[in-house]
């Protein structure tokens, strides 16, 4: 099999709007992995998310320490392997059902965005739908490239005639049709064998998609997009951006630096192990200092021997070494949004998602870094979420679960191209695989 024959990764068919569905989201990160299985059903018209067309309901949620992810990657397949096979056997029970395939998130391999433009001539007076497909294949065919697999191929605008702006042509006059997309591309490496450890646990791939794109999914209002906004999602192994302008998701970009290289410059800081610099971190850690800092004491293990004596720093010491770092990635990420279609939203507003944007302080040393208004986001109507997954390192877990409700809006290849990065891996073949592994 080679899944990335055509360079697109899986794509899933658009959910049918008064279908009931049950769906599947698994989340590969650097510090945990969770999967989450969901029951969409049709939902009337609403207020407050009005572009989303079902309700969700969470039925079974499973998570576990990542093993074997380094930086969103693949670093050793069996421990990842054992990792996920833990954390959806976890949500199967809790649902009790089981899965065949899920939808899966991308944070590593440097996620990059392209635009590009198209036109062809419309086949009739009117625009129909063969005249858009017709624009969007172009459009796609110029995306690919050796060595990066196409995440997303996204339209963010249409063009008739000389007209610009227009969000669905489909019965309008013009001779000529036009449209802007907008496609994220990923390292073909990366999602190869992201795509090989998961087939490994019998699982197929409905579809693969940003963290980024997704996490935005997850904490946006629909005003919020329209106006502008830019996610930050602080993962452990990296930090990656996402755009949303005018309702559409425009920019993504990422860096491998996050919550862990934090907790790497604690443990070499206070000379401890890296599961007590973790704890610390999150129970003690902070950007901003206090006047009692100084004075307050925090109790760290020394060193890999238990029969040594604790430690005990001053709560300023955490500040000075975890600050720098925070200052660092924030920086890094001012001068990418400074880069991308962001810098045209003056008024934009920053969310954070991740589970390293709990570090206390950081929303306002971002505000200050970005010169923006900056909240964290939180998954926004999910139903049934355990009070442990409804902050903000759960965004992208819960956005895999909105993502059915906007593949429609996906350009993918035909069927024949989607058959074959699918993959053979049918019930029959899983069944078979499994027994050659087991006996």
């Amino acid at each position: 099999m080679n899944p990335l024959r055509y360079g697109i990764t899986p794509k899933m068919k658009p959910l049918a709007p008064r279908r009931t569905a049950i769906v599947s989201a698994l989340d590969i990160g650097s510090s945990k992995i969770a999967c989450l299985i969901a029951r969409l059903r049709p939902a009337p018209a609403q207020d407050v998310l009005p572009r989303r067309t079902h309700a969700i309901e969470i039925l079974g949620i499973g998570h576990t320490r990542s093993a074997g992810i380094k930086n969103g990657t693949v670093a050793n397949l069996s421990e990842a392997e054992d990792a996920i096979r833990h954390a959806v056997a976890a949500a199967e029970r809790m649902a009790g059902v089981e899965l065949e395939s899920v939808i899966v998130s991308v944070s590593a391999g440097r996620l990059a965005s392209e635009l590009f433009a198209a036109t062809v001539h419309a086949a009739g007076p009117t625009i129909t739908d063969s005249d858009i497909e017709r624009v969007l294949g172009a459009g796609s065919r110029h995306s690919i490239r050796e060595g990066r697999a196409v995440l997303h191929s996204l339209p963010i605008g249409y063009a008739l005639d000389d007209t610009r702006g227009i969000r669905d042509p489909r019965g309008m006059l013009g001779r000529r049709l036009g449209v802007d997309m907008h496609v994220v591309t990923v390292d073909t490496a990366v999602v190869r064998n992201l795509m090989l450890c998961i087939e490994r646990c019998h699982l197929s791939i409905e579809a693969m998609v940003a963290a980024p794109y997704v996490a935005g999914l997850a904490v946006l209002t629909d005003d919020e997009a329209d106006l502008g906004s830019a996610i930050v999602d602080f993962g452990a192994g990296t930090t990656t951006i996402s755009i949303f302008s005018n309702g559409h998701f425009v920019h993504t970009d990422g860096i491998a630096l996050g919550g862990r290289h934090v907790t790497m410059d604690l443990a070499r800081g206070l000379n401890a192990r890296i599961a007590d610099a973790e704890r610390v971190k999150t129970l003690y850690g902070s950007v901003l200092s206090g006047a009692s800092d100084d004075h307050e004491m925090i109790t760290v293990s020394s060193g890999p021997d238990d029969r040594e004596a604790p430690q005990t720093v001053p709560r300023a010491a955490l500040v000075n070494i975890i600050r720098p770092r925070a200052e660092e990635i924030l920086e890094i990420v001012r001068d990418r949004l400074a880069a991308s279609p962001f810098a045209a939203e003056p008024r934009g507003r920053v969310v954070l998602t991740g589970g390293a944007s709990q570090l206390n302080g950081l929303p306002d040393l971002a505000g200050r870094i970005l010169g923006r208004q900056v909240r964290v986001g939180r998954p926004l109507g999910l139903s049934g979420l355990p009070e442990a997954a409804k902050g903000p390192a759960f965004a992208v877990a819960a956005g895999l679960l909105v993502y059915p409700q906007a593949a429609h809006l996906e350009h993918f290849e035909p069927q024949r191209a989607r058959t074959v990065l699918a993959g053979s891996d049918n019930y029959f073949a899983r069944v078979g695989r499994w027994l050659r592994e087991s006996f």
